[in-house]
């Protein structure tokens, strides 16, 4: 137990894992406020494909709240596909809205996925200031992903193996740090004194289990219009922003275009998600204090304990 900060949960999880659903149980159970700590659910008009909550927008006092369920949420449907956020800015925004959740008398749940983001505000990272190098970029713009990901694994080879392998962007970035500065990007995260107490759970789903989730959820997107809401983005926004070249979207470029069938782009997309699912699993394992639960009833019993105390 950490003595004089705030008491503080997080809830992770690969994608499909039900993370949301048991999120909104223990909030309501607890008295809670979700933050979440998804880097693709905080966009407008991406609502789909990227499986965010159902809620609406609502005023509470003199300012505007997503809700779901009656549970006010922070960091979903707020920011334009236009729009790049980065691990920093998730940790300075969710810190502001964890306050706010405290003031109120709120207890505060961290949900999500991007391990990234958590990793920013569980262990108050800060992040390499390097400065965009155009010259370099426009170097590495030139080779293709894998010639990119060959030689990310040659200067960070831990790096490599947890980045979006499918992310040009992240992968530049990552390349351009570790060469302007000369240490490795994964090296560069330095952990700062704590700011929270911190429950940390994760969702343990079987991966057979898992899979056949992803299959499901995502037959259930196409059969939810998700090709509709691609072509309407595509009309707005090209592909080769962060946004749309997240998963859910970025699959579906070639079919857009033309170029490819509608199957194929959902083949494209029940692989994409997989992959990006086992990589999630690979970066929370690296930690060694994530409580792993398999059902309800222990996350629980397990927050019920560490609020007590």
């Amino acid at each position: 137990m950490i003595q004089n900060v705030p008491k503080l949960i997080v809830l992770c999880g690969p994608t499909g894992s039900g993370k949301t659903d048991l999120s909104l149980r223990l909030a309501k159970r607890f008295g809670g406020a979700i933050v979440s700590a998804d880097s693709r659910q905080l966009y407008k008009e991406m609502t789909i494909g990227t499986a965010k909550p159902i809620g609406r927008w609502q005023w509470r006092g003199f300012r505007r709240v997503y809700i779901v369920e009656g549970i006010e949420h922070y960091n979903l449907d707020w920011l334009s596909p236009k729009k790049v956020f980065s691990a920093a800015e998730f940790k300075m925004r969710a810190r502001k809205w964890i306050g706010r959740v405290l003031k109120q008398k709120q207890v505060p749940f961290v949900v999500g996925g991007t391990g990234l983001y958590i990793d920013a505000l569980v262990d108050n990272l800060s992040f390499p200031k390097v400065v965009a190098n155009q010259k370099l970029r426009d170097e590495f713009s030139q080779k293709s992903l894998e010639e990119l990901l060959t030689q990310l694994n040659e200067v960070d080879p831990e790096a490599g193996a947890m980045i979006d392998r499918n992310n040009p962007r992240r992968v530049i970035r990552a390349l351009e740090v570790s060469l302007l500065s000369g240490t490795p990007f994964s090296a560069q995260r330095i952990k700062g004194e704590k700011l929270y107490d911190v429950l940390y759970l994760g969702v343990s789903v079987p991966k057979e289990e898992l899979d056949r989730r992803l299959d499901r959820r995502i037959d259930m997107m196409m059969e939810g219009c998700l090709v509709e809401e691609v072509r309407k983005l595509a009309k707005k926004y090209p592909f080769s922003l962060p946004s749309m070249s997240g998963i859910g979207y970025r699959e579906f470029e070639g079919f857009v275009k033309g170029e490819e069938t509608l199957e194929q782009a959902i083949v494209k997309l029940k692989t994409d998600t997989r992959q990006y699912a086992k990589r999630q699993m690979t970066w929370f394992k690296r930690r060694n204090d994530i409580v792993w639960c398999k059902v309800y009833e222990e996350m629980e019993e397990r927050v019920a304990e560490f609020l007590k105390r």
